[in-house]
């Protein structure tokens, strides 16, 4: 009895060591990712783009240029989704965070559009492309690395840990922008002051990069990849859309109007409060600080209830809340009033986690392990190119056209009602066992390679 319960404190103590190690990386990836996403509302419209006598215009600019990297991100997710059903989910990782880490300090040391021209944006534009092209690559390995070290019946609060790494990422990147823009005047900050924001970024790579060199693959992901060399079975991303089309489409489907609605309450957030409402930068971020600290600490809490009732229900509950959000936000926020602003933040985020805690545990029990590196990150970064990358873009241009925050409610609901759509074509997957999905995906190779035999002529 001891002996089980010490191999029991044994495996709980790698997994933990494993969640640490996905979340490191995590947090680092996602706090420069979001750096970008506000520096481009504070900063780049200003410094790096040529002027405008419109606002909206520079703004539309820079969220262009960060559109970029949500483009670069499929093909990130493409190529890490490859090589990491190939060789491993760790080796993969690390590659993704010095990437990631060396293109967000060379933006801080960028010229501005006084000092060079229209080269400072291309210049942007370059970084912005290998940033997005890292992150593309790194979600899918942080979670599967956690969700095929899992126990089947907790999986669902274990994977969604990395998922806190995101909200806070973005705690880390709001708190450094609010240091900044409250000490400092605001030439100051334009001219310099931001630069140290994405400085930091090496510190902090080189701690999560130390700590993902601790750890290993699962065992059963070292057999997949002994199975694929040995039977030359396939992986990859031509491989999981032509097998599992209908899991990849789900995965897309599903993170439509999460995806949309995260950007709109992180990023386009500050501008409509920014330029529309007239709050301070620095009032703005201190908001946006204390409902992202929130945030991280509900998506375990909605991961774990995923292992209760179900991936599904929580799911819907988030779609339909969020279906919601942006006919009562929009006039809290008209307010000025800092609490109801907070309020509308806070709103929009806990809708957020309860669609995106259980995505990993979601889309890992969608696929064999041969080929769910592929699967997730397709399924997962492919859907950023119409949604994430351009909701601060539509919502923008939707608010300069009409002047009104209507149109906007009314594009994310549409977006809930797609999602929904694909919420009911996807599968309850609560407490299956990965190795019985790689032996279902084994059984069927081995009868679709029957039939094709059975096909042969005869002599």
């Amino acid at each position: 009895m001891s002996h089980q319960s010490s191999d029991a404190r044994e495996q709980r103590t790698l997994l933990q060591r494993v969640v640490a190690a996905s979340m490191a990386g995590t947090v680092v990836e996602w706090y420069e990712f979001f750096l970008y996403a506000s520096a481009a509302t504070l900063v780049f419209n200003h410094i790096l783009f040529p002027p405008s006598n419109n606002p909206f215009d520079a703004v539309i600019a820079a969220f262009g240029t960060y559109a970029i990297g949500f483009i670069a991100r499929p093909v990130g997710g493409i190529v890490f989704g490859h090589f990491g059903d190939k060789y491993g989910r760790k080796k993969l990782l690390q590659l993704s965070i010095v990437l990631v880490g060396v293109s967000t300090f060379l933006m801080g040391c960028l010229p501005t559009f006084d000092q060079i021209g229209y080269a400072a944006p291309v210049i942007l534009v370059t970084l912005r492309f290998i940033q997005g092209f890292a992150v593309g690559g790194e979600w899918g390995g942080a979670v599967l690395l956690v969700a095929e070290h899992s126990p089947n019946k907790e999986r669902g609060f274990w994977a969604s840990w990395p998922q806190s790494g995101v909200p806070l990422g973005n705690l880390l990147a709001t708190a450094v922008l609010f240091v900044l823009t409250a000490v400092l005047t605001q030439d100051a900050f334009l001219s310099w002051g931001w630069r140290i924001g994405f400085w930091l970024s090496a510190v902090i790579v080189i701690i999560g990069w130390y700590i993902r060199t601790k750890v290993s693959d699962a065992p059963i992901f070292e057999e997949a990849q002994a199975e694929v060399v040995e039977e030359d079975a396939g992986y990859g991303v031509i491989e999981v859309v032509k097998r599992y089309p209908r899991g990849v489409f789900c995965a897309m489907g599903l993170r439509l109007v999460e995806n949309i609605h995260y950007y709109l309450v992180v990023t386009f957030t500050i501008t409509y409060l920014s330029l529309q409402v007239g709050i301070e930068n620095h009032e703005i971020l201190g908001l946006l600080l204390g409902a992202h600290a929130i945030h991280a600490a509900i998506v375990p809490l909605i991961g774990k209830l995923t292992d209760v009732v179900g991936r599904k229900p929580p799911y819907l509950v988030g779609i339909l809340l969020t279906a919601t959000w942006g006919f009562f936000a929009f006039p809290l926020y008209d307010t000025g009033e800092p609490f109801m602003i907070f309020l509308g933040i806070l709103a929009g985020l806990i809708f957020h986690g309860f669609m995106y805690a259980g995505q990993p545990a979601i889309m890992a029990e969608m696929f064999p392990t041969r080929m769910r590196y592929s699967g997730v990150s397709v399924g997962y970064q492919v859907t950023a190119i119409v949604a994430g990358s351009f909701a601060p873009i539509i919502a923008t241009w939707l608010l300069r056209e009409t002047g009104s925050s209507v149109p906007i409610a009314i594009y994310l609901a549409v977006a809930a009602a797609i999602s929904l759509v694909a919420l009911v074509f996807t599968r309850e997957t609560r407490g299956v066992d990965l190795m019985e999905v790689d032996r279902m995906d084994a059984e069927s190779r081995v009868a679709r390679r029957k039939g094709k035999l059975d096909d042969l002529p005869t002599a």
